[in-house]
């Protein structure tokens, strides 16, 4: 099955408004004929089935159309950030070789690279916290599943009688990112209207959920983090429910969203290779208020295990078929199939699964596990800190030493060393404290840690 059925077999009457943008928003007819324009210039163009296309458009309607004119035409979408500097554009082209990139002026066909494999739908890129982004490979069978296995416990639920229409889904973030892309599909396959926003702002954000009385939506930390510290913003009535998305949110963040804005926050858990594979459901949120932090419980059809060191495994029902440009994921795969996740975990006695960091990231204090979160959720408690971040430095005696970085200010080392001391462990609190203007964070607001240990090497 094709992924334009989404649109195509949408169940608004063509009269009715579908996606709405910045500046516009289009019927479900004006979409629909849209894609078809954009499959038939496609076709026009000599670019035939299972070539690459590129899509560099602003956010809004536009995007979707053209993302499911490409698969109307068989092709393989490829999503291009409209806002990417030329290299970064050069280097997404050399990936994913695409025989065609629409934008603004329309589309410029070009050599091309060979087919992909029949079946694959689009490119998605990893996070590129540990190095440069990948570009995944996603069919349309796959990815189908993936969005029936997360809304399979939202559908039925309710009061009893005929489905109420659902609110329309907002999208604050980037079409050309997996969480856009995914929250977009998602919310056609419920058969919601699209909400689309150029650019994540409190104000425009707030708006939004009370124009379109929006219920339940999606935002990354950042964005919950600035709609805390945002005075302006008292209300986001009639919102209910917040998903998470992108990047592990601190548990203070959540706590403190909930009790401004009584909307509870519930944080998923998936990586762009196997979708969305833990998660919460809107009964296990009013049943377990008290697990504000955890990432829901496993989807049906999704199998969790734990190795020794506590890292998580996870086996979903599908998963992205390779790599463009060559690579499989099988060196991330066990022979039950299993995938390692490269995350630490633990699951409670109820099944609710809570995410403690990195393998990566942990930092080894003489044999002393330290998860850079906990302490950077206490950091945050002080009202001088805005945002903070925690790395682990070489040591002669120790193997590495916990150091911090903090946003904000004017702070006071000492303050955050007793702070810390009344809330951690000894061996968890930071032996150096650096004020810094701000963290490094790439396009999907997961913190390069990288770069920060890069900055200390350079300081030493």
């Amino acid at each position: 099955m094709n992924l334009s059925f989404l649109l195509t077999e949408h169940p608004f009457n063509d009269d009715e408004p579908l996606l709405h943008g910045p500046r516009r928003s289009l019927t479900a007819g004006e979409a629909r004929a849209g894609a078809r324009a954009v499959a038939e210039e496609i076709r026009r163009a000599g670019i035939g089935p299972g070539h690459a296309v590129g899509v560099r458009l602003p956010n809004g309607p536009q995007a979707v159309v053209a993302m499911v004119g490409v698969w109307l035409a068989e092709c393989v979408f490829v999503p291009m950030n409209h806002r990417a500097p030329p290299h970064e554009i050069e280097r997404v082209e050399t990936l994913t070789g695409p025989a065609g990139v629409i934008d603004e002026g329309g589309l410029h066909a070009r050599p091309g690279g060979p087919p992909y494999d029949e079946g694959t739908a689009f490119v998605l890129w990893t996070s590129g916290t540990t190095g440069a982004p990948k570009a995944i490979l996603h069919s349309h069978d796959a990815y189908i599943e993936l969005l029936d296995r997360v809304l399979a416990p939202l559908r039925g639920q309710g009061t009893p009688g005929p489905p109420r229409r659902p609110t329309p889904n907002l999208i604050p973030v980037s079409l050309a990112l997996n969480a856009g892309i995914y929250n977009t599909l998602f919310g056609l396959r419920a058969g919601a209207a699209i909400v689309i926003m150029d650019r994540f702002d409190t104000s425009t954000f707030a708006e939004l959920v009370a124009r379109f009385e929006i219920r339940s939506t999606v935002l990354p930390p950042a964005a919950i983090a600035m709609l805390n510290d945002d005075e302006r913003v008292t209300d986001l009535s009639p919102l209910r429910y917040v998903r998470s998305i992108t990047a592990p949110l601190s548990p203070l963040q959540a706590r403190r969203f909930t009790a401004k804005f009584s909307a509870f926050v519930l944080n998923g858990y998936g990586q762009a290779e196997i979708g969305e594979v833990i998660g919460w459901t809107a009964a296990d949120a009013k049943a377990h208020p008290d697990k504000v932090g955890a990432v829901g419980r496993p989807h049906a059809g999704v199998d969790i295990r734990f190795g020794d060191d506590g890292r998580l495994w996870v086996r979903p029902p599908n998963r992205a078929s390779g790599y463009a440009g060559g690579g499989e994921l099988d060196d991330r795969i066990d022979a039950e199939g299993y995938v390692d996740t490269g995350d630490i975990a633990r699951v409670d006695d109820e099944g609710f699964v809570w995410i403690e960091g990195r393998a990566g990231d942990v930092i080894n204090r003489g044999g002393n596990k330290v998860f850079p979160g906990d302490v950077e959720e206490v950091l945050r408690l002080s009202p001088d800190v805005i945002d903070a971040a925690v790395v682990g430095m070489p040591d002669d005696r120790l193997g590495e030493v916990p150091v911090a970085f903090v946003t904000g200010g004017p702070v006071d080392p000492a303050a955050l060393e007793l702070l810390c001391r009344d809330h951690l462990v000894a061996y968890k609190v930071p032996v150096a404290f650096h004020l810094i203007a701000s963290l490094p964070y790439n396009d999907t607001g997961k913190l390069l840690r990288a770069e920060l240990t890069v900055r200390l090497a350079e300081d030493a």
